[in-house]
């Protein structure tokens, strides 16, 4: 069944056109891929699905009573509690659930047999509803959701105000997870993950029964959860099946074809024309104007469009020594924190050796390599940079460009000689024509990554500290950085949270864990304890969240216990004051009889109400001790 049926959509900005007559399917528990140049109109594509735009021409069917979900790249997530509270707005119904069943169990511990058997009837039927529905494991899910995409437990009371955008970005993916739409819109969900975020994610998404459309910069995120891609480029959308890896090699062939077909169709024409032009006024001017009538009916085909490759070159002619970097002994962070955040007892880089980096958001990366640029001393150690070494770097925030000059002023205070040869080189990563007099400060990401590393391509440097290179770049980009350092004849250290570029260039992994520092020769070997470490956090995990249930099935117990006894005791306290109320009326008609009688001066009789009255009034006071006996003790 389509969840999603998309006809012939077209949209525009004013003259310029974003994408025409786009048409697409998307059929329950398919995961699309939705990939293309920065700027070619996925995010546009998304927010008129979603139904914050609208179309300029064609249109969007959604199935009857279809549930969607969708994460912008910049979320406005707004709500007047705190992160948890936020979560469990989503299960509402549940918390009602449970509220009613907590006041059928005082119906159950109070009521009469009547109205018991008739609670007991109504609390089978809702607990069945509670049970299945998730109503004793969707606080544990939550937990589940938020720790996955990295809030820790101490993060849950945060308010919803006071979170970052990144984090905002993160709590609205929780809440989408948790909500399990029938069709979910994500753009870029792993912009503000680590690799063990992505990981967790992953294996979500790789189960979502529903259907996705996901745009992500991130190849092998995209490897892992997509069964098709759709490809916008140059205002079009085609449809491929299989994950990424199965895509650009359909895609390469694909457009060979087009090629070949092409230049067998211009080289058919080329003939024919030169047939015409030679035969037209002789003896063959029959066959001549044949074929020119052929010609004019055939239905010429397009040149297929390609985008033009950026021409980055980052090769040196700068041979360093065999040892490139060594660190001994070596403690950083910052003097003003409690502990150092990395510490390893001897590391080196040797020529041509591409090392990456990995490890947690917050694990130390950045300041690492800050450290080997001497930006922050080492709290303690040695940093040795072997003969002839010449660094450069590309940073992942690239705030040392002065914002207020434009590209081309930014490169010539660089030390580029001329205008023209600027410009000549600057063509060659896609800024041209009025393009190289933006300002730094309203580029792109993706823009201002290409004039890092243009910029690092005029050093000529023979080791590269690299902090996420392929941040904001495309994936045509990235497939192209990819290229470039696999051919790099120096040395590389890299940080990077891009699985598919260290996948396939790392010659050797660091792993940074809770501090230290983990050596590791070719991604397999790293794979392997990465995926043993996984496991033995999720067996913890698992196993704290067992303990967690159990706490609090013993704590909805013992609440269950309190709410029984609280109600047995609200029931006995009803019971001595209806007894009080009834004896304190029989005593004020024996006051009543006791006056006539004495009046009438009828001893006997006065002397039996008396008796009586002595009696009553002890009974009242009895039950009176009896009622404060039972309202102190009882549970508030």
């Amino acid at each position: 069944m389509a969840l999603l049926s998309i006809a012939s959509l077209s949209k525009y900005y004013g003259m310029d056109k974003v994408f025409s007559q786009v048409s697409g399917k998307v059929h329950v528990g398919e995961h699309i891929g939705l990939v293309g140049p920065n700027g070619c109109g996925k995010s546009t594509l998304l927010k008129i699905i979603a139904g914050e735009l609208e179309s300029d021409a064609g249109g969007i069917h959604l199935s009857r009573q279809l549930r969607l979900g969708y994460l912008p790249q910049l979320p406005d997530f707004e709500s007047a509690g705190t992160l948890w509270d936020a979560m469990q707005a989503v299960f509402a119904n549940l918390q009602q659930q449970a509220a009613e069943l907590r006041e059928l169990e005082i119906e159950l511990a109070s009521g009469s047999p009547a109205e018991r058997a008739a609670a007991m009837e109504r609390y089978g039927e809702l607990l069945h509803r509670f049970e299945d529905g998730g109503g004793f494991t969707y606080e544990a899910r939550i937990g589940q959701v938020l720790g996955g995409l990295g809030f820790h437990t101490s993060e849950f009371q945060t308010p919803v105000a006071y979170l970052s955008g990144g984090e905002k970005t993160r709590a609205l993916l929780a809440r989408l997870l948790l909500e399990e739409p029938d069709l979910l819109l994500l753009d870029e969900p792993t912009n503000h993950l680590d690799i063990a975020g992505i990981e967790w994610l992953e294996e979500q998404l790789q189960s979502w029964k529903g259907g996705i459309i996901v745009v992500a910069h991130d190849r092998a995120f995209l490897d892992a959860i997509v069964d098709h891609v759709w490809e916008l480029e140059f205002g079009k959308l085609e449809g491929y099946p299989g994950n990424y890896t199965t895509y650009t090699q359909l895609r390469a062939e694909r457009r060979m074809r087009r090629r070949a077909t092409y230049q067998k169709q211009q080289e058919h024409i080329a003939k024919t024309e030169d047939y015409i032009s030679r035969y037209m006024a002789g003896q063959r001017s029959a066959q001549a104007k044949g074929r020119l009538k052929r010609l004019e009916r055939l239905e010429q085909l397009d040149r297929p469009q390609e985008r033009q490759r950026l021409h980055i070159n980052l090769q040196t002619n700068i041979r360093s020594g065999d040892l490139v970097l060594g660190l001994y002994n070596l403690r950083a962070g910052y003097e003003d924190g409690e502990t150092h955040l990395v510490a390893l007892d001897e590391a080196e880089i040797h020529r041509g050796e591409r090392v990456a980096l990995v490890g947690p958001n917050g694990s130390g990366k950045t300041t690492l390599i800050r450290t080997i640029l001497r930006d922050i001393e080492p709290l303690y150690g040695q940093i040795r940079r072997g003969s002839a070494v010449q660094m450069g770097y590309f940073a992942q925030v690239q705030a040392h460009f002065d914002p207020d000059k434009s590209v081309l002023e930014t490169f010539l205070a660089a030390g580029m000689v001329s205008i023209h040869e600027t410009r000549s080189f600057l063509a060659q990563y896609d800024f041209r024509a009025e393009t190289v007099f933006k300002k730094i400060s309203v580029l792109s990401g993706g823009e201002r990554a290409r004039v890092a590393l243009a910029i690092l391509s005029r050093q000529k440097a023979n080791f590269l500290l690299l902090d996420e290179p392929t941040n904001h770049l495309d994936l045509t980009s990235q497939e192209l950085l990819q290229e470039i350092l696999a051919d790099f004849n120096g040395t590389i250290l890299m940080v990077s949270h891009d699985r598919y570029l260290i996948r396939e260039i790392a010659t050797h992994i660091w792993a940074l864990d809770e501090g230290r520092l983990h050596q590791f020769k070719g991604y397999a070997s790293y794979a392997t304890w990465h995926s043993t470490q996984r496991e033995g956090n999720s067996t913890s995990d698992r196993n704290a969240k067992e303990r967690e249930r159990r706490a609090w099935e013993s704590k909805r117990q013992a609440e269950r216990e309190r709410e029984r006894a609280l109600a047995r005791e609200e029931k006995r306290l009803a019971k001595l004051e209806e007894g009080i109320h009834r004896l304190e009326g029989r005593l004020q008609t024996l006051n009543v009889a006791l006056e006539r009688a004495g009046r009438q001066q009828d001893i006997e009789r006065v002397t039996k109400l008396g008796a009586e009255y002595q009696t009553i009034k002890s009974q009242i006071d009895e039950q009176l001790e009896q009622w404060v006996a039972v309202a102190d003790n009882s549970p508030v």
